[in-house]
């Protein structure tokens, strides 16, 4: 079955499995709706930096991920604080996404899918 086809909160779930089982700490901070929602990771590197993504889709309908708050330069990390806000004012304006919180010193996206931009 396509992941296209599977509700986001089924999909969420066997994706937060997959991390449980590769030993990846990830935290739920925000449950959003069981079909059609969308979804923001963010990665922790405990100390190596942060990044959140954003779910979205490229030019061909194909789940991608973007940067949602890129780095001005290669060498700044990314406030925790300000990632925080970031979310807290994505929830404010779509409760039903969902937010999650992956700890990886290696910062891989473990949701896998290509990052765009």
């Amino acid at each position: 079955m396509d992941d296209d086809c599977l509700p986001t909160a089924l999909w969420v779930e066997s994706h937060i499995a997959q991390c449980q089982a590769a030993c990846l700490p990830v935290y739920v901070i925000n449950k959003g709706a069981h079909s059609g929602a969308s979804v923001l990771l963010k990665i922790n590197g405990l100390g190596k930096g942060l990044q959140i993504l954003t779910q979205v889709r490229n030019a061909d309908g194909k789940l991608c991920w973007m940067h949602a708050l890129p780095q001005i330069e290669e060498k700044e990390d990314l406030a925790e604080s300000d990632v925080d806000a970031y979310i807290r004012r994505s929830i404010e304006r779509d409760p039903d996404i969902w937010a999650l919180e992956i700890e990886d010193q290696n910062m891989k996206n473990p949701f896998g899918g290509e990052i765009i931009g």
